[in-house]
Parts: C-alpha cells; structure tokens; sequence
C-alpha cells in the first residue's frame, strides 16, 4: 500500500496503467503542472489491494496534509474495502456470503445490513433485465471453474446442468428488509456477489469521502469508478476505457464528473476447456458461458453498484439484446463488439453519447 501526496501528482502513469489495464478499465489521468494559481490543488494518492484486484484513491484539497493525516484516511480506506470483503466474498469460506451459502436449511439467515443491500440492488437489476443479472448464479460459475473449488468435470454435463438448474434463480431467494434476513427456497442456492460488490465497495468509500466533508476525488477498485468533482487541474476527471483485446491500449477516454462507470469483458478471465476457450461470464438462464460477440460494456450510471451490475447483465444479453435494452431503458452503455478480423466495432446509446457530448 502507497499514501503520497503532491502538487503534481505522484504516481508513474505507465506503470499504472499496465496494473490496471488487465480489469477492462483504466485511469487516463494525465497529471500536468497547473498555471500559476495561489492555493494551488494538491492530489493525495492511496493505493491498496482487496477483492483479489488492486485499488486507487485520488483526492484533491487545497489543504496540505502531513503523513499522519495521509495514513489515517489510508487506513480507514482500507478498512472500508476489507470489510466488504470480509462480508461478501465467495472465495473466503469465513466470509458472511460463504457461511450463508453453507447454510443448508430453508429457514431465514440473519445478515448484516451492507449485504442487504448488496442484494437488495442486485434482486432490483435482476427484476430490470430479465434474469440476465442473477446473484444465485454461483453453482454454474462453480460448474464451469470459475468459482473457489476446481470442479471433479469439465465441461459439467447436461445431467448435471439440469440438476443445478433447480437451485438457481433470483426469484428463489427471499429478503426480509425488517428482519434483515435472506431466505433460500431451495437449500442448493449459492449467490456470488462478485457482479456488484466490487461497484458497492467504491460507493461506499466515496460516501465516506464525502462525509468527512471531501468534495474532490476519484476512487477505483478493480476498474469500477466514481468521480467527484473536478481533478487536480479543475477538469472532468479523465478515465481510458480499455481496447477489449489481449495487446490492451485505450479505446476510447471519457471524462466524468459526479457519475460511476463500470465495465465488463468477457476476454479477461477465461480458461481453455476442451480445446476451447470460454468466458467466466456465465448466463444464468441457459448455466452456459456467454458464446456471443460482445468483447465489453461500459456502463455510465450515479452508483458503481448499479453500473458494475447493468454492465454484467448487458455483457450476458450480447450485442443486439443488450443494445435495446439499454436505448430501451436509457441507460447510458458503450457496446464494444468483435468485428471478425481482430478489431471492435462501437455501439453507444444516446444517454452514453448525451454524457460524453456534455463533458466536451
């Protein structure tokens, strides 16, 4: 973990942009030396790793700050991260979402009030997309290999799709909000909350930015963002969406302000079965890997949480459905789709193209 902090910025931006260029998203901040202007801005930089990926913080104030100040929000930063973490991952046995997951009964499961809402805003997008987000997912993404456990098969066969057919489904999990409880119907369900927790896990350290009365910064966890304000030099911040190809370079750089953006690609993570190479986007109503041309999404919205989401679930619903459901809904999506011969051909929907328009 690095806490710095300077009048010109502190990080080396080829080196940034290589450690994150792998999660589909990339910080196209460019730190230049600012006119001659009395308080000067200075940008605090805190960098940290959680969630099985790295994150960044940038925040500007006109204040110096000394080390002690700059290590304490650090840590409180991290904290913050950890502990959605500790609650919501699959991959830690201990974790909240684990202990729910081994819970082998049909009777109410009392859980914290983050991960509440965590599903909560995921149950909602899965109702808004038909299904195509769905936290109940994890045992085709267990299925497939993509989950904590090798699996004994791969690819799983259709018998053992069927069967888990019958534990998937958001409509099979219940929430009681009054009695901060999730309820299986079915005692296979498993949820993986990693379409969303990473997208809550940026909210959540921008509102505790903002109440310790920050006004200007940017966070990123893994490529989810939030923007606050202007950057170091009184713009937009400035954020490169990443070319969806195994070489990498920037597609397209975006400027942002007081929004989230998140994206999702189906070319980061993936692994070779069969002589064939499949996606860890898994589509929870067919329990298949996505077998379409969309390479990513990038989805513009006031929330990470429903940004990471909506990106999920127009990544699994491809191209062409994906595409009308966003123009449909007015959400504001980039549609990177492959062209056959190497390259990307660009989708954007009016609300993408309003916001884009509006910051230029």
């Amino acid at each position: 973990m690095m806490f710095s902090c300077s009048r010109q910025g502190s990080r080396n931006w080829t080196d940034r942009a290589r450690e994150v260029a792998r999660f589909g998203v990339c910080l196209g901040l460019v730190v230049v030396g600012s006119a001659c202007v009395s308080p000067q801005p200075i940008i605090h930089v805190i960098d940290g790793a959680t969630m099985g990926t790295t994150y960044t913080v940038r925040v500007v104030t006109i204040e110096e700050w000394d080390q002690r100040a700059l290590d304490g929000l650090g840590q409180r930063i991290q904290q913050t991260l950890d502990g959605v973490e500790a609650k919501m991952s699959h991959y830690d046995p201990a974790s909240e979402l684990s202990r729910f997951n081994r819970h082998a009964t049909t009777d109410p499961y009392p859980v914290s009030p983050e991960t509440l809402e965590v599903v909560g805003q995921a149950q909602a997008l899965s109702a808004e997309t038909g299904g195509a987000l769905d936290i109940t997912v994890g045992p085709f993404v267990n299925a497939w290999g993509f989950g904590p456990v090798e699996p004994l098969q791969l690819p799983p066969d259709e018998a053992w799709l069927a069967r888990l057919r019958d534990d998937v489904g958001y409509t099979k999990l219940e929430l009681d909000v009054g009695a901060a409880t999730l309820r299986k119907t079915t005692i296979g369900l498993e949820c993986d909350l990693s379409s969303v927790a990473k997208g809550y896990g940026v909210d959540l350290v921008a509102d505790r930015l903002r109440a310790q009365g920050l006004s200007r910064f940017m966070v990123e966890v893994g490529g989810e963002i939030v923007t606050a304000g202007m950057n170091e030099r009184g713009e937009a911040w400035r954020i490169g969406i990443a070319q969806p190809v195994l070489a990498g370079g920037i597609h397209m750089v975006v400027s942002l302000v007081d929004r989230a953006m998140a994206t999702s690609g189906d070319y980061q993570n993936t692994r070779e079965i069969d002589g064939r190479v499949v996606s860890h986007t898994i589509d929870p109503r067919t329990g298949r890997p996505v077998a379409h041309t969309l390479a990513s999404v990038s989805v513009i919205a006031p929330r990470a949480v429903v940004a990471d989401g909506l990106a999920t679930a127009l990544e699994v619903l491809g191209p062409d459905d994906g595409y009308t459901l966003a123009v449909d809904r007015g959400w504001a999506a980039l549609f990177l789709e492959r062209d056959g011969a190497g390259g990307v051909v660009e989708r954007v929907t009016p609300a993408f193209q309003g916001i884009v328009e509006s910051t230029h």
